[in-house]
């Protein structure tokens, strides 16, 4: 609602009280009598507008501000322009707390090692080896790698030590199974590991420790860019003696690993390959030409071993002798008990 009068004793605007002739406080405080009479700086009569409603500033129709700031001499546009879809997106977001937080990222505490690790057999046996403390790398446990290379040593024929030859140790990591490898009598290992900090830190520090980076090589890629250019990394020869395969089990895809070992040309006629996997998974009887000759679980870690036909049909024929041994045996004593 609003009253119009030719008779000025001050003003009052609402919303925009700052635009009054004279300001309101200084009028009342110098002559409260003046109170309803005109008074001007140049003493004339001019009309204004007193303007009374009860609505709030907030719920002012947009014609009404208009039409207050048109006459009072203002850009409307200016005032009453309504923010963009974005502004106002973001000041929902500010009010409720949505919007989006840049996180800034700590910087990652320096990766430490620690030696926990030895060798368990050979001519470097308990010297202790580094490892990292973080669960990045997760090195083959003692026990289970005293099993595997004591099947391997016996299907080989020779129960002291490994046959010379040539060890490949994918996902190596600290090295731990290709150093077990020469300390027990390979002549050359090539380890397999894509982390440089591991590298530079924990294998090479390790083959140096224990005397045999001179019979070793390492290779800095991911076991599947070398499993598909392994000609390019190992030439014409590529084919391996003992290959070793201990993957983090979170990562890997098993059927796929070893459907791509057994097609890749590191994989020969008698080689033998050492398996780490977790428990419930599958693996199969054979991969390519080879044949699993052992598979024993170790609480939760399970290991297999593929080799060729041969070292199957001697396992088999031993374990037939010492089972014939112990039954003479028997006999012998039941013989001479009567």
């Amino acid at each position: 609602m609003a009253v119009q009068s030719s008779h000025t004793a001050f003003s009052f605007l609402s919303p925009l009280r700052s635009h009054s002739i004279v300001p309101e406080t200084s009028l009342l405080s110098f002559n409260p009598s003046l109170v309803g009479y005109p008074f001007t700086a140049t003493n004339r009569r001019r009309p204004f507008i007193i303007i009374v409603s009860s609505k709030s500033k907030n719920e002012l129709s947009v014609d009404k501000k208009r039409q207050l700031l048109e006459q009072y001499g203002l850009n409307p546009d200016e005032f009453l322009s309504e923010p963009s879809p974005k502004t106002k997106k973001r000041r929902e977001q500010s009010k409720s707390g949505t919007g989006k937080q840049v996180l800034v990222e700590e910087p990652k505490p320096p990766r430490e090692t620690h030696k926990l690790l030895q060798v368990v057999g050979g001519t470097a046996r308990r010297k202790k080896l580094l490892s990292p403390k973080s669960m990045d790398v997760r090195p083959m446990m003692e026990v289970v790698k005293a099993a595997a290379f004591g099947i391997l040593q016996a299907a080989g024929g020779c129960p002291a030590s490994l046959r010379p030859g040539r060890w490949l140790d994918l996902y190596s990591g600290t090295g731990s199974v290709g150093i077990e490898a020469i300390s027990r009598g390979c002549s050359e290992v090539h380890f397999v590991e894509m982390d440089p900090w591991v590298v530079s830190d924990v294998l090479r520090p390790n083959l140096e420790w224990t005397g045999f980076l001179d019979a070793s090589v390492i290779h800095t890629v991911r076991v599947e860019s070398f499993l598909e250019r392994a000609e390019h990394f190992l030439g014409e020869d590529g084919s391996f003696d003992y290959i070793s395969v201990t993957p983090p089990y979170a990562v890997v895809d098993y059927s796929i690993l070893m459907d791509q070992i057994s097609k890749s040309s590191i994989v020969g006629e008698n080689t033998f390959i050492l398996v780490e996997y977790p428990f419930r998974t599958d693996m199969l009887d054979s991969c390519g030409c080879l044949v699993k000759i052992s598979d024993r679980r170790f609480g939760r870690t399970h290991l297999a071993i593929y080799g060729p036909k041969w070292a199957l049909k001697k396992k088999y024929v031993e374990k037939t002798k010492r089972k014939q041994e112990k039954l003479d045996l028997l006999r012998e004593v039941e013989i001479s008990a009567s």
